[in-house]
């Protein structure tokens, strides 16, 4: 049941924010006078909806989607009939369907004829299809708020020994115990215990895991100090650390996967022991939880750079075996999935799967901010790119003297749209199978 509640609470997360998507298209476009026949959530058969003065309102039977249908988002072409538009409108699918069916025009009256979309300045095109993505990014930036300043995150404080591994893989004994020193693991042969609380090593003050793995991981062989506190008291050791083939891991403690879809090894120092650590909810400072955000929009826009080679990756995992990398991007199963598993989760309290929650809808959010920003058709980017090469050529034009208006025509640029549709909707299935047979792991 639990499970069902997290997928519910995620779907219902996506319809908002694609609901807000939209409304940032909508309200500028009414602003500047634009005549919106429709504003529609989702895609597929309608489910709902209602007029409003001269907009249509309503829900469609698929939340994945939406759009808002604007008069003469395109020019038209030379010699068309005076008085008739392309139908067209912002969203993916919908402007799909309507280049497919070239012979639908809109009638627009002579009332009408100054509220089409094509006769805006570019200042007002840009301004109307960057509200959709600025809406996903304030969205975003609401969300990590509420978490970072109001709510708090998990900040380790300590780093401790939980288990320490006697001898090492590479001795040749029967019964652990009995191992020689020379097969000892550098942990044991230092005589660290079970509960030690690590104060420092190598001279470096240690509260986390990391800090302390980096460390050993860079000395492998090196005799170094570590300063242990036991029992209420210090006490000082030395650590050599031994060297062994182990994989790579990212700066979050993950495993570094390559675009093969194979984990990355390198050779490291390691001291046979396990460690573990206490943590504390601790709220951010406005400016502290800015710079939080500021992070996630950028590994965010990282992930988006690396979308090839991540997808060879989601392939080799999704048939043949290989391991998902922990910032793999998932489709809407995957993100459906986790936040399932979360909810059901024996292990979190009510407060950590709220704020994971919440933090799969702001990512999700900042990823369809990054994600709608390539300049290329369907997307709004294309929609913007298209704005300003208007403004490059309407310049051209003057220097020229060439009078009158100058308009891009981008639908000239949707056969390429269908191209990158198809290319987003194989990565799409791809993504959903791979989210099924070899979901991303949650740490």
């Amino acid at each position: 049941m639990l499970f069902l509640v997290g997928v519910l609470i995620m779907v219902l997360g996506i319809g908002v924010s694609i609901a807000l998507h939209e409304l940032g298209h909508l309200t500028p476009a009414k602003l500047f006078g634009v005549k919106v026949t429709q504003y529609m959530v989702g895609f597929g058969p309608t489910i709902w909806s209602r007029r409003r003065g001269e907009t249509e309102y309503g829900l469609k039977a698929i939340p994945l989607g939406g759009y808002i249908r604007m008069i003469g988002m395109f020019p038209p072409r030379p010699g068309e009939e005076e008085g008739y538009i392309r139908a067209s409108s912002t969203g993916r699918f919908t402007q799909l369907a309507d280049q497919m069916r070239e012979d639908a025009y809109e009638h627009i009256g002579p009332q009408d004829a100054d509220r089409v979309f094509y006769k805006l300045p570019t200042w007002k095109k840009v301004v109307i299809m960057f509200g959709g993505p600025f809406m996903n990014l304030v969205i975003a930036l609401v969300l990590l708020l509420i978490i970072a300043s109001g709510i708090g995150l998990p900040v380790q404080k300590t780093a401790d020994i939980f288990a320490v591994q006697t001898c090492s893989p590479t001795a040749a004994s029967a019964a652990p115990k009995d191992c020689a020193a020379d097969g000892r693991t550098a942990a044991a042969g230092a005589g660290l215990r079970k509960g030690d609380r690590i104060v420092s090593i190598d001279g470096r003050t240690i509260t986390t895991t990391t800090q302390f793995t980096d460390v050993v991981r860079a000395h492998a062989g090196d005799r170094i100090p570590l300063v242990v506190r036991r029992d209420g008291r210090l006490v000082h050791l030395q650590v050599t650390p031994q060297l062994q083939r182990m994989a790579k891991l990212d700066s979050n403690g993950n495993e570094v996967v390559n675009w093969k879809g194979e984990v990355e090894y390198a050779d490291v120092g390691v001291i046979g022991a396990s460690i573990s650590g206490t943590f504390r909810d601790e709220r951010q400072s406005v400016p502290e939880a800015f710079g939080t955000f500021g992070g996630a929009l950028k590994q965010t826009s990282a992930v988006f750079l690396k979308i090839p080679q991540k997808m060879v990756g989601v392939w080799n995992a999704a048939f043949s075996g290989g391991t998902r990398d922990q910032n793999s991007p998932q489709s809407v199963v995957g993100v459906g999935r986790a936040a399932g598993d979360v909810a059901d989760s024996k292990y979190a309290s009510t407060q950590d799967k709220i704020v994971f929650l919440l933090m799969i809808i702001a990512s999700l959010n900042l990823a369809l901010f990054v994600f709608n920003l390539v300049p290329l058709l369907p997307l709004d980017g294309g929609h913007i790119a298209g704005a300003l090469w208007e403004a490059v050529k309407r310049q051209i034009a003057r220097a020229r003297g060439i009078k009158g208006p100058v308009y891009v025509d981008v639908a000239k640029a949707l056969p390429l749209a269908y191209g990158v549709s198809i290319v987003l909707l194989v990565m799409f299935a791809l993504l959903a199978y791979a989210d099924i047979v070899n979901p991303v792991k949650l740490g």
